[in-house]
């Protein structure tokens, strides 16, 4: 296994629409390792391929870090497609690997429905709500070309551009390894 550098807000491929995958193969699954072993050593609780600089169709979770999810299995979701969304929304405080120290609200659906296929190709059905639903939602639109500061108001974007440039240039600290721009 291997740590993987982060593409940050800036690289193209983060606003690139994902490619779907067509085999689950033992080079695939080994970058899935390598993507956990990333978000691992990153801190994250989610991560898609793009935020690797790989254009697939691809994201996993791990909310079993955080002590009140310790009894929820990571997950790796292939070609995941979100099939329904509640009309309850929810505002909560986001976080990014892509976007170093920016946090801001971000208004999703409490519930929704995902299909995706797991590692063994089985298609699955899963309803999240709550945390689950909202990495779920902000992972799969990494895969859509989508970024937090996308999703907010345009006062907060506003207040965000300082921050946002500095990630762009890497002219800021990291504590985890980061692509080169691309």
């Amino acid at each position: 296994m291997a740590i993987l550098p982060i593409t940050l807000y800036g690289d193209t491929i983060l606003r690139k629409k994902a490619k779907k995958i067509e085999q689950i193969d033992d080079s695939l699954i080994g970058f899935i390792a390598d993507m956990f072993e990333t978000m691992h050593n990153a801190n994250g609780i989610g991560l898609a391929a793009n935020q690797v600089n790989s254009d697939l169709s691809l994201f996993i979770v791990d909310l079993s870090v955080m002590d009140e999810f310790k009894d929820i299995k990571p997950i790796t979701l292939i070609n995941p497609e979100i099939i329904e969304e509640s009309e309850e929304t929810a505002i909560f405080e986001e976080g990014c690997l892509s976007l170093p120290n920016l946090r801001a609200d971000v208004e999703r659906p409490e519930i929704i429905r995902v299909k995706y296929l797991d590692v063994n190709e089985n298609e699955q059905i899963l309803e999240a709500d709550d945390l689950l639903a909202r990495v779920i939602l902000h992972e799969y639109d990494h895969l859509i070309g989508k970024m937090i500061p996308d999703r907010v108001d345009p006062k907060s974007k506003k207040k965000l551009q300082n921050l946002l440039s500095k990630i762009s240039k890497r002219t800021m600290d990291f504590d985890y390894p980061v692509s080169e721009r691309c």
